[in-house]
């Protein structure tokens, strides 16, 4: 279970993960070395999982984001891993869920236009069968965030 400080750090790290150990150590009340320890305990611990940086998608010339829901009448391991393939190396797919209900799979791709999606979708027609692949092009981004809500933690 995490403590008040810990979910400080937290905090603090998903909005600037670049912030300086002594700023971040001064912000949540803690010495350097304790709050080293901490965030190297987090890290160890698998909490924080990674540490990246954001880009902005319309300075790097990907500003269009499509969900694109798939069907498909075939419910194996085989398929799951033929999909899973499928999609590993294609860069514009920048996220891929597994779901419940009507639609199969949910993708996330951002690219720079509906041209280049059409060439993904290509792709991944000449891949694999699907019983239905349907697109979503996002007309506004309403809210982005990659911060989780600690209150759980």
């Amino acid at each position: 279970m995490l403590d008040i400080r810990d979910k400080r750090i937290l905090e603090e790290l998903q909005g600037d993960a670049t912030v300086a150990v002594a700023d971040l150590a001064d912000t949540v009340g803690l010495s350097v070395s304790a709050c080293w320890r901490r965030i190297k305990a987090l890290e160890d611990h698998g909490l924080i999982a990674r540490r990246v940086a954001l880009i902005d998608r319309r300075r790097a010339n990907v500003g269009t984001t499509v969900f694109v829901g798939v069907r498909t009448s075939r419910h194996s391991i085989e398929w799951l891993e033929a999909f899973r393939k499928a999609i590993s190396d294609i860069p514009e797919i920048v996220e891929a869920y597994r779901l419940t209900g009507e639609i199969d799979y949910l993708l996330r791709l951002v690219v720079p236009s509906v041209e280049i999606y059409d060439a993904v979708y290509k792709q991944l027609i000449t891949r694999l069968d699907f019983t239905d692949i349907t697109s979503f092009i996002a007309m506004e981004e309403m809210k982005f965030t990659t911060a989780i809500p600690l209150r759980y933690a």
